[in-house]
């Protein structure tokens, strides 16, 4: 793609890099058979093509965002399936990036929109203020279905769609394993992170068990939280690199303190965003080395537990579907790793059609775009059904509750599987439903 910055323009880093990934795009329109938005929506601004065209004549005119802009990039997903398609090797996702923190900046959203994108930012990035609104929750839900006839106010009523009936107790770690230290195959750190806790404490508690029954030495460190990927994707930019900087703190400290072989997260969608720390802080001269070290240390529980050769067991009869979240496919580029564990962990494993597409949850997407959110939502849970499973295994939270809210079959983490086919327990919700039937 032909650009005509300015050299004055060029001297800003960010404009810098984005008109790099604008000159790599080629028109091919690949990317349009494989954008959830495009494939349900139809518009061609509403495809990753569309939308380059969009931020290119933004940023190179050098002039706010207006209306149009916004509404065709708040309805991107930031899925990054684009990316995986991409022949060309077009960077979409810093790219965007680029355009939220521009958005941020000078566009005046409508009160109504301003409100809750604030409430969330100081809410779910914070796991007691997020636990406080899931038991407020209960008094606002009979107030949903009038929220929801009213258009600027139907986030509040798919944020109490979204809440559960009652939020599971606070999870406490295991304790750490025992093994002397030089026969443990690693020493690790797990992120605790922000909504997971709250919403499924349940997840890291498997990650212990499994991580702990397997020798590998699991620290908790003290002080680190949110990731900064909740903010990151509506454009707070500054919120999101100081998330960034207290992890990077965290964690620095702690690998200095007794050396660390892998930063654990169990939430893709987090993930992809550390993974990404080196990036978004390449500008920053304090933080700028720490921040790739810890960047080159972040890796997702499965693509970890792939390293440790876990032993093959005896088939089992229980049949798995495994849905793929987009920042462990597209994000993370983590595809095969988590079926293989599941089949050698004695599984039966489906894929279901379609598996490229996104669930539609995507962080606060489900909240703040719940039209096209529950299309493609209502997409994927036909898809996985079609595949008749006795449970739905995934690797991110968001997914989980989206897809959950929209099946009767049970979706768990793939960590709590893994977990209980090799000595932990019966993951509850295989539980209840057992129980149920009985």
């Amino acid at each position: 793609m032909q650009t005509s910055f300015t050299p004055e323009q060029l001297l800003d880093p960010h404009v810098a890099e984005s008109e790099k990934i604008l000159r790599r795009c080629v028109h091919c329109g690949f990317c349009t058979a494989t954008c959830p938005t495009y494939v349900t929506l139809g518009d061609e601004l509403d495809s990753p093509r569309g939308r380059i065209y969009l931020i290119k004549d933004m940023l190179e005119n050098d002039r706010a965002a207006d209306e149009q802009v916004v509404t065709h990039i708040d309805r991107c997903l930031s899925c990054l399936s684009c990316v995986t398609t991409c022949p060309s090797g077009v960077d979409y996702m810093h790219l965007v990036d680029h355009a939220r923190i521009h958005i941020e900046n000078t566009y005046r959203r409508p009160l109504a929109d301003r409100l809750i994108r604030s409430l969330l930012a100081a809410v779910l990035p914070y796991p007691a203020r997020f636990r406080t609104a899931l038991s407020l929750a209960r008094l606002g839900r009979p107030f949903g279905p009038l929220l929801k006839r009213i258009k600027p106010l139907r986030p509040l009523a798919a944020m109490l769609e979204l809440a559960p009936r009652a939020a599971p107790p606070a999870g406490s770690a295991p304790a750490i394993s025992q093994m002397p230290q030089a026969q443990r195959p690693g020493r690790v750190a797990i992120l605790s992170g922000c909504a997971q806790p709250v919403l499924d404490p349940g997840i890291n508690a498997a990650t212990h068990r499994l991580l702990s029954r397997l020798g590998v030495e699991v620290v908790s460190p003290q002080g680190e939280g949110c990731c900064g990927a909740l903010v990151h994707h509506m454009g707070r930019e500054e919120q999101a690199l100081d998330f960034a900087r207290t992890n990077v703190d965290v964690w620095i400290s702690e690998i200095e303190k007794g050396g660390l072989d892998a930063i654990i997260i169990t939430t893709s969608g987090c993930g992809t965003t550390i993974k990404d720390y080196g990036h978004m802080l390449r500008l920053d001269p304090a933080y700028a080395e720490k921040a790739a070290t810890v960047s080159a240390l972040a890796k997702d529980i499965t693509e970890y537990l792939f390293t440790l050769d876990l032993a093959k067991l005896e088939p089992k009869k229980l049949t798995v579907t495994y849905h793929s979240a987009c920042s462990m496919q597209h994000g993370q580029k983590i595809v095969a790793a988590p079926k293989q564990l599941l089949k050698a962990a004695g599984f039966t494993v489906r894929d279901p059609a379609e598996g490229h597409l996104c669930c539609g949850s995507a962080g606060t997407y489900n909240i703040l775009q719940p039209e096209i959110s529950g299309q493609l939502k209502a997409r994927k849970v036909r898809n996985i059904e079609a595949t008749k499973p006795d449970v739905i295994a995934t690797g991110n939270i968001g997914c989980i509750t989206q897809i959950a809210s929209g099946t009767a079959i049970p979706i768990v983490h793939t960590v709590e599987l893994l977990d209980w086919a090799y000595g932990g327990p019966k993951p509850a919700k295989l539980a209840r439903k057992a129980k149920a039937l009985v």
